[in-house]
């Protein structure tokens, strides 16, 4: 079967709640519709659209409902495509990168980048890639780099692999640290906080090396969870 647009769109309005759309707006300040569904209805109707849907109509919608642009439409079509195993992903990936250009806020950046995690952590190759990321002149683009690779922050037992990703990374974010745009500062300290729960002499010796060019409030996130930081 396929799922017109418009049917999925009318089972986002139909989970809207009275008076959320204008919170929400003014709560993540970008022009947009914003419908007031809330994150769980979304969830719900995703994952009966990927029972529903073979891949090829699950990519084709998640298109269309990114293309309208809509809050909530723009999370479902994340959502879609968030699943580990996926055969023959090259489809889900090319559009999932297409999108990055077009990342305006953290909400839906953050959707699509974990749709991104689950093709990143099957193909690691595609980092070179994102590599290509970290230099754009759009914030969101560079944000998402470190964003979508935090899943090489949480292994408890990492492969030499794996600890060469996250040097790769951590390389990606030292050239981040002089940039002081909020989102980025918070970018490069969410990663290496997440990093120190199990890695933490790598988080330290960043913050060692590379603290002082960051905004102190991000070096003191970064450094939440180390020892020194909880013994002081």
């Amino acid at each position: 079967m396929t799922l017109p647009l418009n049917d999925a769109l009318d089972a986002l309005h139909a989970a809207a709640e009275t008076g959320r759309a204008p919170q929400m707006a003014a709560y993540h300040k970008v022009d947009r519709e914003y419908l007031g569904a809330p994150n769980p209805a979304i969830n719900d109707l995703a994952k009966t659209w990927r029972q529903l849907l073979d891949l090829e109509q699950r990519v084709e919608l998640a298109r269309s409902l990114w293309d309208s642009n809509i809050f909530e439409a723009r999370l479902a079509a994340a959502k879609l495509l968030t699943q580990a195993r996926i055969r023959d992903d090259a489809a889900v990936w090319e559009l999932i990168q297409s999108w990055t250009p077009e990342f305006d806020s953290w909400a839906i950046a953050d959707h699509a980048c974990m749709a991104g995690q689950k093709r990143l952590t099957a193909d690691p190759a595609r980092l070179d890639d994102i590599e290509d990321w970290t230099t754009s002149e759009h914030m969101w683009t560079r944000r998402a780099a470190l964003v979508i690779t935090l899943p090489w922050t949480k292994q408890n037992h990492p492969k030499p692999d794996d600890l060469a990703i996250r040097d790769r990374v951590l390389g990606w974010a030292a050239l981040y640290t002089t940039d002081h745009d909020w989102f980025i500062q918070k970018a490069v300290a969410w990663w290496v906080r997440d990093l120190s729960k199990h890695d933490a002499a790598r988080s330290q010796a960043f913050l060692t090396e590379h603290g002082p060019a960051m905004k102190p409030w991000a070096v003191k996130e970064a450094a939440r969870h180390l020892p020194e930081q909880n013994d002081g």
